[in-house]
């Protein structure tokens, strides 16, 4: 199993990225929460890991802090609830919102995350209030804030909601995300950031 990558950052396309590790290229998939933090390409960064192999894939997924990643092991426990969604409940929620909502019984905050139901936001409240004391127990390393560098609307636009309907969101239900605020001067990460927080 691969558990740490550190390499170089050759391709980053939200919710996917690629590191270079001595000449191997790794494909990833990222939470938001870890694609904000991101360094730039051609920057070197250090993942942790999780893969999930299938009968017809192997697929690698990375994360910005152990926090995290102990938070979607956890998130694949409970019934009902595979690799995609939980990428996007860590998308959509970082580590401690996410235990607010389970702790306070808060399904209005979990069903407003693309694909969590009603059902599925009762479930994740009662299998994962005592799984998350082994997640907010754990020690996390410090993000590493980057500063975006912007890009021309239009391609961020499409990125955003190519990134968004990855996520679970249907396309009219991201183009809509995005027309709620100003756009103009903004990266890909940073409008992705401003949709997710305003859904």
């Amino acid at each position: 199993m691969i558990g740490r990558l550190r390499g170089v950052i050759i391709e980053k396309q939200p919710p996917e990225l690629v590191v270079d590790v001595q000449g191997v290229g790794y494909e990833l998939s990222a939470p938001m929460s870890t694609f904000f933090n991101l360094p730039a390409v051609n920057d070197e960064v250090t993942l942790f890991t999780h893969m999930v192999v299938r009968e017809d894939a192997q697929l690698l997924y990375g994360f910005a802090t152990e926090r995290e990643r102990l938070l979607f092991r956890s998130l694949l426990k409970v019934n009902g609830v595979g690799a995609k969604l939980a990428l996007t409940i860590l998308s959509g929620s970082d580590v401690d919102t996410f235990a607010r909502s389970v702790q306070d019984g808060d399904t209005a905050s979990l069903t407003r995350l693309p694909g969590v139901g009603k059902k599925t936001a009762e479930r994740l409240i009662v299998e994962m209030r005592d799984r998350l004391k082994e997640v907010s127990s754990a020690m996390g390393l410090q993000d590493i804030v980057v500063d975006s560098v912007s890009a021309p609307a239009g391609g961020a636009k499409n990125e955003a909601v190519e990134a968004l309907m990855a996520l679970g969101y249907k396309p009219a239900e991201a183009d809509k995300m995005l027309r709620s605020f100003d756009i103009d001067g903004m990266s890909t990460e940073q409008i992705i950031r401003q949709a997710l927080q305003r859904h």
